[in-house]
């Protein structure tokens, strides 16, 4: 019997996936539990326009994400922080003040966890810190450290 998954199920396939399984399988497990549908041709169709929908969303997520990696790009954040000789600062800046700032200053909302900063800024100076905006997409932003 053919069988359209809902969810993942281990050892058999992922959810979307159309398997062939027994069919005391099918029945006793697979549509007993709710992890699958028959494969009709309503529910195959139905599938088909799923995929469409999601595929079509997933593009213009993706065209979204590089338009507001375009913009940030072109923008700069600038912080000041407490720093003494030879241009090393006392204590670091994090990817939430980074945040914090872009907030502020620019407006923005963005996430800190999607900040890719290696290591906290540590030295005044000009900074691009990378954002990951999408799987495929991941801006740069200008962050200014300047002494207070």
């Amino acid at each position: 019997m053919k069988v359209i998954l809902i969810e993942d199920v281990k050892s058999l396939g992922k959810k979307g996936e159309i398997v062939n399984v027994n069919d005391g399988y099918a029945r006793n497990f697979i549509l007993a539990k709710n992890l699958g549908l028959e494969a009709t041709p309503k529910n195959l169709n139905d599938l088909k326009l799923k995929k469409a929908n999601e595929e079509k969303r997933a593009r213009e997520l993706h065209e979204e994400a590089i338009a507001f990696a375009e913009q940030i790009s072109r923008l700069e954040v600038t912080l000041s922080i407490k720093a003494g000789e030879g241009g090393k600062i006392f204590g670091s800046i994090s990817s939430k003040e980074i945040a914090q700032a872009a907030q502020e200053q620019l407006g923005i909302q963005l996430d800190k966890k999607k900040m890719q900063l290696p290591n906290a800024i540590k030295s005044v100076g000009t900074h691009m810190v990378p954002i990951k905006l999408h799987p495929k997409v991941t801006a740069e932003l200008k962050v200014h450290v300047k002494e207070a």
